[in-house]
């Protein structure tokens, strides 16, 4: 989402200068906690290195449908995801951190009132933005991980919707019918065209699939997600100018960047990191955690041991390469997926006569999930961790089999 939402903005605002406009106007300062600033990236042609983007989806934001979506005590960061780029740009990491885990909040200021939260040892992910803004949200995830977060963005729940309808909508696989009295998604088995109230349902609901809990919820987002850079990097969003005006027309209207993000030539080297990525060697992960803890019932409590494994691999810059089971509480492998054909003459291609364990139909093998060499020591599958590369296909399971 990232990917479509940094090309559209980077693109339109070159030939729209309202578009540019809007979006550095509605810009949010991340330093505002701690006085310090963001590096800026280079320009689009000398970018090198790796950088940490926060996109943040916010439930209760202003000019939300209360009667549609509910009415909050407070504007809640329900969706938390810290890309991680490679310095190389070989590969990327979307860390997908549960609205419910339960983390230490650093000390916040309110950007509108100016009041101060004190420091929090333990309480919700997503009571951040309530504390103090897209800021607050970044400093309790610079916290949690050890990792700088100097760029960042907030999508509104409109903005999903016209996400998804501005790209003709996103394909996902469903093992079994979908239903969520809650959120009043209905869907049946097979493979779904989502786009507009339904991909927000679909995105939102925790009673619909897998087990009911927020991390069976991660699951089929990152699904969802996976999906939708599928069809961004095959369709020709990424080069269809009248897509992209429109994904730039919702971004100005929907979408909230900090400062640091908000020039141009940063947001177009940024994309172009994308461009000739590997699907295989884009992982989503979810942030290890457990709903079992008894002293924080219905919430998740951080697996702290698998944890720094996972953030220790991001700081030192390695691949994270996920073990062949790894699918989530929410997800199973699409058993009818096939692996992309190769190019012609691409020295990546499968070998008929090589061995079938390298096989990229393969869940789990190096050659489907994006994983270097075996003889890496960086290429060992993290054990216990959930998630899927870009490259597979899963299905979401119903509610009762996660």
């Amino acid at each position: 989402m990232g990917v479509v939402l940094v090309s559209s903005v980077s693109i339109a605002a070159w030939a729209t200068w309202d578009v540019a406009r809007q979006i550095q106007g509605n810009s949010v300062d991340l330093t505002a906690n701690d006085g310090g600033d963001a590096t800026p990236l280079p320009a689009v042609d000398e970018l090198e290195g790796g950088f940490n983007v926060l996109f943040v989806g916010a439930d209760n934001e202003e000019g939300q449908d209360q009667a549609a979506f509910g009415q909050r005590d407070a504007t809640l960061n329900d969706f938390n995801l810290l890309l991680h780029v490679s310095a190389d740009h070989t590969n990327a990491t979307a860390v997908s951190i549960p609205r419910d885990l339960i983390v230490a909040h650093p000390e916040c200021t309110d950007p509108v009132t100016g009041e101060t939260s004190a420091a929090r040892s333990a309480a919700p992910m997503n009571t951040a933005m309530a504390r103090g803004g897209l800021a607050c949200v970044a400093d309790t995830v610079e916290s949690l991980t050890g990792l700088d977060v100097p760029y960042a963005a907030v999508l509104t729940f409109a903005g999903v919707r016209g996400i998804s309808d501005a790209i003709g909508g996103v394909d996902v696989c469903l093992a079994d019918p979908v239903r969520d009295p809650d959120s009043g998604l209905d869907l049946e088995a097979g493979v779904q065209t989502l786009s507009g109230d339904d991909a927000l349902k679909f995105l939102r609901t925790r009673y619909g699939v897998g087990d009911g809990s927020d991390l069976a919820r991660i699951s089929g987002q990152q699904a969802y997600l996976s999906s939708l850079l599928r069809k961004v990097k095959s369709d020709g969003t990424l080069t269809s100018i009248p897509t992209l005006y429109s994904l730039a027309n919702v971004a100005a209207k929907t979408i909230t960047l900090s400062s640091s993000l908000t020039d141009v030539d940063q947001m177009i080297a940024m994309a172009r990191v994308f461009r000739d990525m590997d699907l295989a060697a884009v992982t989503f992960v979810q942030y290890p955690g457990t709903t079992e803890d008894p002293s924080y019932p219905g919430k998740v409590v951080p697996i702290t041991s698998q944890a720094d494994v996972l953030m220790a691999k991001l700081a030192a810059d390695e691949p994270v390469v996920l073990a062949g089971d790894s699918t989530g509480l929410g997800t199973t492998l699409d058993p009818a997926a096939t692996a992309p054909p190769a190019t012609p003459g691409d020295p990546a291609a499968p070998d008929a006569s090589a061995d079938p364990s390298a096989d990229p139909t393969l869940p789990g093998t190096p050659a489907e999930s994006g994983a270097p060499a075996p003889s890496d020591p960086a290429a060992e599958p993290l054990e216990g961790l959930s998630g899927q590369s870009a490259a597979q296909q899963t299905c979401s399971v119903g509610y009762g089999r996660g």
